[in-house]
Formats: structure tokens, C-alpha cells, sequence
């Protein structure tokens, strides 16, 4: 069997999303879909009250994962769809669960004080060692939201794919990386808008007449080699509509701001030891708190 698209289900708003969106990712990539809620140990001070009921416990998870099962199957005939009970700490058993996918999908959930997105410490820790593709999705992740308004003016899931946004560091690109972007576009027949950003050397714009010619011939460079390292995946997706997207100023803000209409977000992350563990990075890290649409971390070298 094809590794399947696997979704981490809870009895959550973002849960249910999640499972909803990876359906129909799994309908995109015509790959079955796995299921799984993890069941975490009850403590011991739990486990010995008599008010701890674990058999009543693993009829709520398998109602639970069943009814999702068969809800996703009448919505999407023809999606192969298991679920599965697991057990263990939810960020380990979710990390292995991802090592046998295509890719994992998470929940992640609403608008926290500050205005931005809330992830939890067990999202955060499987994004940050997972070594395959996860996707976090956002409480109440409509089909309708990832597409662009009918001529009624209507978010529609019959429209057209909104863009794909990928963001991309061009000292390093990987291939990982850029295939993953180039392949979600391409199946979704959706633009995709690749971003970069470069920080003006701390010599420019002093003051100095030619400072304008100095940053023109900058931009230019940029958008130059952008143009060179996207150059042979324009020719291995021809179908792709490919807008290079260099721009000066923080990578990371530069990202949320171009992604506000967004079907999906893409950004890397370096599978490297850390003195204090791994890390996801600074533009990763923005988007997972910052962008409203899906935002797919992909783990490469």
C-alpha cells in the first residue's frame, strides 16, 4: 500500500479540521488516509481513583476515530480512510506515525491574545523532528477558504486554487523543499509565489547620491539568481505558474504578508543537532504563528 496521508485526530475544533483537510489532500495525491488518536498513559494518581473509568475512556476513542472514519468516507467516496487507536506521549508516537507517511497533518489552534496563532508544545515538537512533511491547519479550515470567490463574489471550493506560497532561502535551496512546493501547486493547478527576502548591505542608504543605483543593482542581482536557482523546476513543472517574489526587508515578514491569501504555505526546515535541541527557525516559526491558511513544514538537510 501507498504511505498514506495521516492525520493526529483529538476531540477538538483544530482536530476535526485537520482530519477534513487531510482528506482532501489525500483525495489531491489519490492516497489512502490514516487516522490516528493517541491515547496517553493516565498518571498513576489517575489511574488508581476509582473515578478513572479506562474502558469507558477507549469506547469515547474508538466512537470517536469511527465516526470520523465514516463521516470522511461519505463526503469523499472513494478515499481508502483507517483509523487507528495508538498509545503512548503524543508528540513520540505522532513522530513515528509521520516516518511511515506521505506526509502528517495536525490541528493548531485559534487566535491567541496577541493576534497571532496558537501552537501547541505537541505540534511544536513533532514539527521540530519529524523528518517527513507535516502540515498544521487551523481551527475552522473551511474547503472554501483555500479557493478563490465565484463570480458571485463567494469563496468557493468549484474556483480556482488560491496560490501556493513557498519560502525560500536561496543561499541554501533544497530540493525537498522545492519539489514539495512546485508538486502541491501543480496538483491544486494553482499559482505558486515563491518568496525571498535580502537584508541592503549596512553600507547603503546613508544618504549618499548613488545609494538608489546601489540598491536597484541589488534587487536586480537577487532576482537574478532567485530566477536562476527556480530555472530548472519551471522546466520540470511547466504547467506551474511561477511568480519570484524577491524583495528586500525580514524574510519572516515579508512571508506573513505575502501569504494572506494563501491556499497554502510552504517553509523548510534544517534537520541539524542543536546545542539546546532542534530548532525550527525564525521564518518557520513566524509562519506557524502567523499565517492563517495551512502552513506545510518540510524537514531537509
Amino acid at each position: 500500500m501507498s504511505a498514506p496521508v495521516t492525520v493526529g485526530l483529538d476531540d477538538s475544533p483544530e482536530g476535526r479540521a485537520a482530519a477534513e483537510w487531510a482528506a482532501r489532500e489525500a483525495l489531491l495525491r489519490g492516497l489512502p488516509l490514516r487516522i490516528v488518536h493517541v491515547e496517553e498513559p493516565a498518571p498513576t494518581s489517575i489511574a488508581r481513583s476509582p473515578l478513572w473509568d479506562p474502558g469507558a475512556y477507549r469506547q469515547w476513542a474508538e466512537r470517536m476515530v469511527s465516526e470520523s472514519a465514516e463521516g470522511i468516507r461519505l463526503r469523499h467516496p472513494g478515499i481508502e480512510v483507517v483509523g487507528e487507536r495508538l498509545t503512548g506521549t503524543p508528540a513520540a508516537t505522532l513522530r513515528a506515525a509521520a516516518d511511515l507517511a506521505e506526509l502528517l497533518v495536525l490541528g493548531s489552534r485559534g487566535r491567541g491574545a496577541l493576534g497571532g496563532f496558537l501552537v501547541g508544545s505537541v505540534s511544536l515538537a513533532v514539527v521540530a523532528r519529524a523528518e517527513r512533511p507535516v502540515v498544521l491547519v487551523r481551527a475552522g479550515e473551511q474547503a472554501a477558504d483555500e479557493h478563490a470567490k465565484d463570480p458571485a463574489g463567494v469563496p468557493s471550493a468549484a474556483a480556482p486554487f488560491r496560490p501556493v506560497v513557498l519560502g525560500l532561502d536561496i543561499d541554501a535551496p533544497d530540493d525537498a523543499l522545492l519539489e514539495f512546493a512546485f508538486d502541491a501547486a501543480a496538483r491544486r493547478r494553482a499559482p505558486l509565489r515563491v518568496v525571498h527576502a535580502w537584508w541592503e548591505p549596512p553600507t547603503s542608504f546613508h544618504g549618499f547620491s548613488d545609494d538608489a543605483d546601489l540598491y536597484d543593482a541589488l534587487a536586480r542581482q537577487q532576482a537574478a539568481l532567485l530566477g536562476k536557482v527556480l530555472r530548472p523546476w519551471r522546466q520540470r513543472f511547466p504547467g506551474v505558474d511561477v511568480i519570484a517574489a524577491s524583495r528586500c526587508g525580514s524574510a519572516a515578514q515579508r512571508l506573513v504578508d505575502d501569504a494572506r491569501d494563501a491556499s497554502l504555505v510552504v517553509v523548510g526546515r534544517r534537520v541539524r543537532a542543536a546545542p539546546l535541541g532542534p530548532r525550527i527557525g525564525h521564518v518557520t516559526h513566524a509562519a506557524l504563528h502567523h499565517v492563517a491558511a495551512p502552513v506545510a513544514v518540510v524537514a531537509h538537510d
